[in-house]
Order: C-alpha cells, then structure tokens, then sequence
C-alpha cells in the first residue's frame, strides 16, 4: 500500500512539475517545455519544441547578461502562472490579409539566479508557432545589456535556407545541409528540422528601447542571437523584442502572420489617407533618370495609361535639367497621379551615393521637408542607405515614421532594416525592401543566372515576415539580362506581397504586352483580403493564391532550370463546381505568352512550365 500511495505521489509530483513547466498551443499541436538547472546547478535554461510527437528544437538556450546580472546561467524556476488565452484581432492595411485573427496560450515564468535575480519569461504558443520575450528590473541607476544569450540548436544535416548578414539586409537564401559552418547569418532563417515540418525564425516589435540582432555560429549547429551593439544601455522595467517562430507546414509558414500578431498595435487614429497601389518606376531602365524632366513625364504618363496611382521619382532628381521638380509634381497632378520622391538617408554605408543629402537627419529639417512634400501634394518618401540596426538607427526609422505620418506621407525604407511587425504599428510603412531584387539586374550579373530559384524561396522566406519591394515584373533588359520567361515575370506581382508594387520596366514595353496582359497589369490589386500556399518547395516552385473582393489571382513559378509540370489542388478555396479562368502562362519560348479567356480547370490542376517559367491564372466569382 504504501509503495502505491507513493507511486501515486510521485505521479502527482511529475504531473504538476509537467504542468507548472509547458505550455501548448490552442490546437495542441505545438508543445513548448521549459527546462531548467535544479537546486542552481551549473547549466542554461532552455526551451524544447515539439510538433506533435516531433521534436523540432531540443534546446532553445536562454538568457540575458548585463553589466550588473548574470540571467543566463544557473536559473531556477521560481513561479509559474496558469495559462491564459491571447487573443489577437486587428486590421491592416497591407500584408497578406486585411482582417488578422490569431489565438495563443501564454504563461510567465519568473527565473532566478543564484544571487536571487530575476529575469520574467513570456511565452506565447501559438497553432503557427510560438513567440517569447524577456522582461527584467534594471538597477535604479540603469544598467548595460551586453549579451543576448538566446540559442537555437538544429540537428546537424537539417535542410536550412539562411542570407549572411549584410548591413542592407540583401542576399540569396541558398538551400543547405551542411552544418558547423562558422559565419553570421541575417533573419529571417527558414529551417526543415523534421521531414516536411519547418521553422521560420525571426524577431518582431523592435522599439527605441532596442538595438537590431542577428544569428551567429561558430563552427557548430548552435545559432545564437547577437546584438548589434557590444552594450545596450536600459532603464526601468525593460523587455526585449519578441523573438519568434512560425512552425508548421510550408502553408503554415507562408500565409503566417505572427510577425504582426506580436507587433504593438496601430498608432495612427485616422489611416483614411493611407492608399496602397501600383506606381510607375524610372530608375531599373534609366539609372539617372530622375535628373530628365522630360523622361519622367513619360513615366507619369505611363502610369495614367496603366490606371495606376502612383510615380516614383528616384535619385538626383535635385539635380533635374531642362525643368525642376515642381514642373514635374505639377504635370503628375494634371495626370491624377501621385507622386513619391526619393531622399537619402545620409547615414549611407556607400560612399558616393546619389543625392539629395541631409534633408532628414535632423528633426528640424525634416520638419521643414515634410511640410513643404505635403504642401506640394506628394504622397510618399522612398528612404535609402541606412546603416547597421544600432539603436539610433531603429530611433531614427521611428522620428521618419512619426514624423511622416503628421503630413500624411507613405513611408518606403530602403536599403536597410527588416519588417519587424512595423507595418502594423505604422501602416504607413507601405513597404520594404531587405531583399536582392530585380534592381539587381542593374549592379552585376550575379542575378540572371540565380534568379528563378531565387524567386521561389522568397515566398518562404523574406516575404513571410512583411512587404516587399523587390519591384516584379521585369519583361526587357536592363544593364545585365533576366532569363525568367514572361509568364515567369508577370506571376511575381502577385507572388510577391508589397503595398506598393514598383513596376519597372519601360512604357514601351508596357504598351507592347498582349491586351490581356495588360488589361491584368492595370486592375492588379496590392492588398489582399487573403493568401493560401497552394503547392510549393523553397527554390524548386511555389504556387500562391491570392483573394481580393469576389477574385482570386494564382500565381505560380518553377525555380529550375528545367521544364516542369506545376501540380496543385484548388480545393481549399471553394470555387464553385464549373468555373471560367483567364489563363496566361508560358508561350512556345521564354518571351511570349499563352493565354486562354475561358479555361476550364478541375480540383486537381496540372501547368506544365518553362524552363525558370511562369502563369497567372484570375479567378473571378459569380
């Protein structure tokens, strides 16, 4: 009796220590164990994951070190709180779907050391991933954080897709198994750790009181986070961004909105003036060509010929000849067309980069030049060459944010940092770019050959976690050739989520696209009401559905560099039993279309594709 009155207790014991130390998603699919020294032995505290009976991380190491306290190692479990429900439910405005709904089970954990310091654990466990953040008590005087000692372990040979880091936060994810490579490496980072169960990871809802991070190893399969700063100087009650990780299938990945589910929520009360939309672009076809008056009034005009909203008017147009850029704002209001113009940020890591210089740095000329843009009725600012994520820089991107949304200006940041679930907090934010886009074609060669599988990992990547302005939809050559066929190119304005889609190539070219082609090109939206992952594999092929109103757009893209045959089924979109598809796809070589009006398509569909090849489908319910 007695030796089963203790098996019982024991039972009971593993039971409640169980409980006081998990936390599981709202659909139970997604586990999440913390695990931590006992009686302050040496060792880290850490996190385990599981996807159903998988193990998709065994050691999330975690931690915080500051000048004063030692919160990484020899933590101990002081308390637990029961399990609540988080509810998120908000708008956007831009992004994969403008009604976002998530649910997750969150606890707090209190840790302390063996001198009785605390560090708060949070955690969020969400049915596409799950979200923790740190809290900490700084000392009355403040202190310095100068490590960020959270680590994640992969299970060497997994497949991963990682960028190096860059100031720019540019690059190609390549696919690889190979582990125990020293290197540093950008966010986000995709990984399979188990067969057809990925991980995507990443940080969100980085505010002043931060610096950037990034992922670092050092010969082994351990990627621990690093701050850009040697030392981050805090007081009060300081947290730390959400670090985060959308888990799941590639679908789950894909159409995941955790980056923004975490973000703070919108700061503006009236976002009436905020209009996304397609723009005609200079700059891909005629580097300087912002400084001809004459030729970006054919891009104004190429823009009211396409029904499209918006002109960007790129680099040195201070330096304009034969007119000014008044002459210019003023011809684009005479066409109904809004105009955005281009600033340096004047923290460039390019020396010599174009002008104009110094408008914005200082918060009384920025003032200065944001009244006059309103004044003058321009809609928007492309910023460009921002340095490295130190906390001014993140300082800096929220003045030009704040300050851009008093004159109701949309905000595009360029060359430098990452979404960060900004564009929830500031939907002004209509995009970014953080990618190796088709600009690209302009600089070197390195794109032509790498593109097409480029392409199809960026829907599992870089444009999960926010827009993008890679500007799509490149049919004629700039300085280096694409060899993307047309039907290729034409399926990346909807593959690729941005609230302004930057359309680059010449109006000549434009004019000479198939009525149909156009016809699609001027009615395409840039938000969506939402997204589904139809088929996909990161750098093989991705296929995406994109609904906006009673229309759903399908766009796919094979990455190889060999014919394919696309397969996927339409059944989770719930089209009705007999429907008529506009079709354009891959003609008979790279530089031509098909295009079918009325094509019938069944549940399962097959598009066999060209080479680095391409179609569009446009799907219009009764």
């Amino acid at each position: 009796m007695k030796h089963k009155l203790f098996a019982i207790f024991t039972t009971l014991l593993f039971t409640f220590t169980l409980q006081a130390t998990e936390i599981h998603s709202p659909n139970g699919q997604i586990s999440v164990t913390l695990h931590c020294p006992e009686n302050n032995a040496a060792g880290t505290a850490c996190l385990s994951i599981r996807y159903g009976d998988q193990y998709i991380f065994n050691q999330i190491h975690l931690g915080i070190q500051t000048n004063r306290q030692d919160l990484s190692s020899k933590l101990r479990l002081q308390s637990a709180s029961e399990t609540s429900l988080h509810t998120d439910d908000y708008q956007m405005i831009t992004g994969k779907r403008q009604h976002c709904i998530n649910h997750a089970n969150e606890r707090r954990f209190i840790l302390v050391n063996d001198k009785e310091q605390c560090l708060t654990l949070i955690i969020r466990a969400y049915d596409d991933g799950i979200a923790f953040r740190y809290q900490l008590k700084t000392a009355p005087n403040g202190e310095m954080i100068t490590n960020e000692c959270t680590s994640y372990d992969l299970a060497t040979g997994s497949p991963r897709w990682m960028r190096p880091r860059s100031v720019d936060n540019e690059g190609f994810y390549p696919f690889s198994t190979e582990g125990c490579k020293s290197g540093e490496w950008g966010y986000p980072a995709l990984m399979e750790p188990q067969k057809d169960v990925f991980a995507l990871i990443t940080e969100s809802d980085l505010q002043r009181i931060h610096c950037g991070t990034y992922l670092v190893n050092e010969g082994t399969e351990r990627y621990r986070v690093k701050m850009v700063e040697d030392a981050l100087s805090v007081t009060g009650e300081w947290h730390s961004a959400w670090h985060t990780l959308i888990i799941g299938t590639l679908a789950d990945i894909t159409e995941s909105t955790l980056t923004t589910d975490v973000a703070t929520p919108c700061q503006l009360k009236d976002t009436s003036w905020i209009k996304p939309g397609n723009a005609s672009w200079i700059y891909w076809a005629h580097n300087h060509g912002a400084r001809n008056c004459a030729l970006l009034k054919q891009y104004v005009d190429l823009a009211a010929s396409m029904h499209w909203p918006y002109t960007l008017i790129d680099a040195e147009w201070d330096q304009m000849t034969e007119g000014t850029i008044e002459d210019v704002l003023a011809y684009a209001h005479s066409k109904d067309i809004r105009p955005i113009l281009w600033y340096n940020s004047t923290t460039n890591w390019i020396e010599g980069a174009p002008t104009p210089l110094y408008r914005l740095n200082k918060a009384t000329d920025r003032e200065k030049e944001f009244a006059w843009l309103e004044k003058q009725g321009v809609k928007g600012v492309k910023v460009d060459f921002f340095p490295t994520d130190t906390q001014q820089a993140i300082n800096y991107y929220f003045d030009l944010l704040e300050d851009a949304a008093r004159h109701h200006l949309l905000v595009n940041l360029h060359g430098g940092t990452l979404p960060w679930g900004w564009q929830r907090t500031y939907p002004q934010l209509i995009t970014l770019e953080s990618v190796y886009g088709a600009e690209w074609y302009n600089n070197n060669e390195r794109l032509t050959s790498r593109a097409a599988c480029h392409n199809a990992t960026l829907p599992f990547t870089r444009n999960v976690i926010g827009s993008m302005d890679y500007t799509p939809g490149t049919f004629s050559d700039s300085q280096h050739p694409h060899i993307t066929s047309y039907g290729h190119e034409l399926a990346l304005p909807i593959l690729f989520e941005s609230g302004i889609q930057h359309m680059p190539d010449r109006p000549e070219t434009y004019q000479s696209l198939p009525d149909e082609v156009k016809q699609l090109l001027s009615t395409l939206p840039t938000t969506w009401d939402d997204t589904r992952l139809l088929s996909g594999y990161p750098g093989e092929h991705a296929v995406l559905a994109r609904k906006r109103g009673n229309t759903w757009y399908i766009a796919g893209i094979n990455g190889k560099d060999t014919p394919a045959i696309l397969r996927f089924s339409l059944q989770r979109l719930s089209l009705p039993q007999q429907t008529a598809v506009l079709f354009i796809g891959d003609g008979t070589d790279e530089k031509s279309f098909r295009i079918e009006k009325n094509l019938s398509i069944g549940k399962e569909t097959e598009v066999p594709c060209l080479a680095r090849g391409g179609f569009v489908m446009q799907i219009t319910l009764p």
